[in-house]
């Protein structure tokens, strides 16, 4: 996993924050599949996860980065991703929050 290389703000973050169930239930791949999905659409910038030590069903926190609301909006309407997130509120998620940002300024810090 890298950081992702988002380019000059203003750009938008979707924050997904998830507790899981216990158990894979197909998770690990389907969230495989969402990610590769997710870059292969109009406006999408990058993304980057992580979850807590405690094992598959602790807190969770994905950040995907998006040129536009309009790109985003897609993406939630996307009959694939429509799929993965029934399956999610049915099978892998005890709870969630997704947040929707402006990103308005970045900045970063590289040890060379």
């Amino acid at each position: 996993m890298t950081i992702s290389d988002t380019p000059a703000p203003p750009y938008y973050a979707v924050i997904f924050t998830s507790l899981r169930t216990a158990g894979d239930n197909g998770y690990g791949k389907m969230a495989e599949a969402m990610e590769k999905l997710a870059a292969a659409q109009p406006g999408f910038l990058g993304i980057e996860s992580a979850r807590d030590e405690s094992g598959s069903d602790g807190l969770g926190i994905t950040v995907s980065y998006w040129e536009s609301l309009e790109s985003i909006t897609a993406w939630k309407a996307n009959a694939a991703h429509l799929v993965a997130q029934q399956r999610g509120r049915d099978t892998w998620y005890e709870e969630f929050k997704v947040r929707i940002c402006r990103a308005e300024r970045d900045y970063a810090f590289a040890r060379v």
